[in-house]
């Protein structure tokens, strides 16, 4: 017990705590302090979203373009090396480009679909076959763990979320266990692939891992997912849902669709050829096959008359989703650039707490604080580590947004979704079962990467 509350006080502070080699440090000046101080007010008001009602892009954008230019006036004032800033603002531009590059095709392909009644035909597949609800608790559950890997866990969160208030409006013993469900199968999907989640596409953009590093995470995700599972299922009443098949009307996917899946299926094989095969940024195979997806809807109007505007599904994208990782992750680099990241390597080190504790606290910290900002804390640190304890913080981080309702963005999206029904309160009263489901994936990646050796070691 004692341990574990070191570990929280130490994981606590590394987040807010090292900078580049041979950079001068800023902590203990008033630029360090202004910064360290914007960071904790913007970020209360990112996590108190609801309460305010201030989309949380707002807080997140202003510290983010803010603290850096209060490093460059601290710089200028001081007569200073200003090409230090310079580099590290490109530094960061570069990195953030790649994931919002990647993120925006991956969402245009979504909103794509969307249109062309790709999910609402899935929608009504599910409820109209008559399943009760607790198959319908399984059916909806692993197709979140399944498509997430693709979709992105909050993508994936949203679209069954909206099947679930379509199945059932008012039953809470039904809908809270499943909107539960769906969250922790989205973020337990999202880990065991570079592009399910934030946080492993930051991993995998940063190096820290391949492709096929990543797939190893399987058999923890699913394992601690189908042991969450198995409890929830437990308090889901086992009866059908009141649909009349008859009277709703199946939708019609629009001519094409097909066509479309399949491209999107492609963008994100080329994605993996270009960041494993072609050494270019993985966001370059996806606009490559943003290219495609143009060029086929050309293709729809001019050779089947049927219209669809690219464009169209690109201005219905939530930029603030794009916005808000813009500005935290800026916040974070520039945190890292005054100085205030330096403890995380301590607590890494193995006469602390070592990296396999520290990053089994990533994920209880990642459930707090959201998982984004950790993990990139986690990373502008760096701290020496293989790559089998970078799968274990990749989980952690994942799998740990699901320990409390706002620890993800899937999390917050269902919220959204399902106000009043899927609530902090709501959540908590189950969280114990997420939590025995946490303890097992890390248990298992335990067996698996240390007892084992069940992984591809880098030299």
């Amino acid at each position: 017990m004692k341990k574990i509350f070191i570990l929280f006080l130490l994981l606590a502070s590394s987040v807010f705590a090292g900078g580049p080699a041979g950079q001068v440090d800023l902590t203990m000046t008033w630029v360090g302090f202004a910064g360290l101080a914007i960071f904790v007010i913007g970020y209360y008001f990112v996590a108190m979203e609801e309460k305010y009602h201030l989309d949380k892009a707002k807080p997140a954008l202003f510290m983010g373009t803010f603290i850096f230019m209060l490093i460059a006036l601290y710089y200028s004032i001081h007569d200073m090396d200003m090409d230090l800033v310079h580099a590290q603002a490109q530094h960061l531009i570069l990195e953030i480009a790649e994931i919002f590059f990647f993120l925006f095709v991956a969402m245009t392909y979504i909103e794509t679909m969307l249109h062309m009644n790709v999910f609402e035909s899935l929608k009504h597949n599910l409820v109209s076959k008559g399943y009760t609800y607790r198959q319908l608790f399984w059916i909806t559950g692993f197709l979140a763990f399944f498509i997430s890997p693709i979709a992105d866990n909050l993508t994936t969160a949203l679209i069954l979320s909206t099947v679930l208030i379509t199945i059932e409006q008012k039953n809470k013993k039904f809908l809270v266990p499943a909107a539960i469900n769906v969250v922790v199968a989205a973020n337990a999907g999202g880990a065991w692939s570079p592009f399910g989640d934030i946080t492993t596409l930051m991993a995998w953009t940063s190096g820290k891992g391949e492709f096929v590093d990543f797939l190893f995470l399987f058999p923890a995700s699913v394992l601690g997912y189908l042991a969450t599972a198995f409890l929830l299922s437990k308090v889901v009443p086992n009866e059908k849902p009141d649909f009349d098949a008859e009277a709703e009307k199946a939708p019609v996917m629009m001519k094409g669709a097909g066509m479309v899946i399949a491209l999107g299926v492609f963008t994100i094989f080329c994605a993996v050829m270009s960041h494993q095969v072609l050494h270019l940024p993985a966001m370059w195979g996806m606009m490559f096959g943003l290219s495609l997806l143009k060029l086929y809807a050309y293709r729809l109007k001019k050779v089947h008359k049927t219209p669809l505007n690219i464009f169209e599904s690109m201005s219905k994208i939530e930029n603030n989703t794009l916005l808000f990782f813009f500005g935290i992750l800026a916040a974070v680099g520039a945190l890292y650039f005054i100085g205030w990241l330096a403890l995380a390597s301590v607590v890494y080190n193995p006469d602390v707490l070592g990296p396999t504790w520290s990053n089994i606290g990533v994920g209880f910290l990642s459930a707090i604080v959201d998982n984004v900002p950790v993990m990139s804390a986690v990373l502008k640190a760096s701290p020496e580590m293989g790559i089998d304890q970078w799968m274990l913080v990749t989980l952690t981080a994942g799998v740990g947004g699901s320990l409390i309702s706002f620890g993800s963005a899937a999390g917050v999206g269902v919220m959204g979704k399902l106000p009043g029904i899927y609530t902090f309160g709501a959540h908590m009263k189950y969280s114990w079962m997420i939590l025995v489901g946490y303890i097992i994936s890390c248990s298992v990646w335990y067996i698996q990467y240390q007892v084992l050796g069940w992984y591809i070691p880098h030299s």
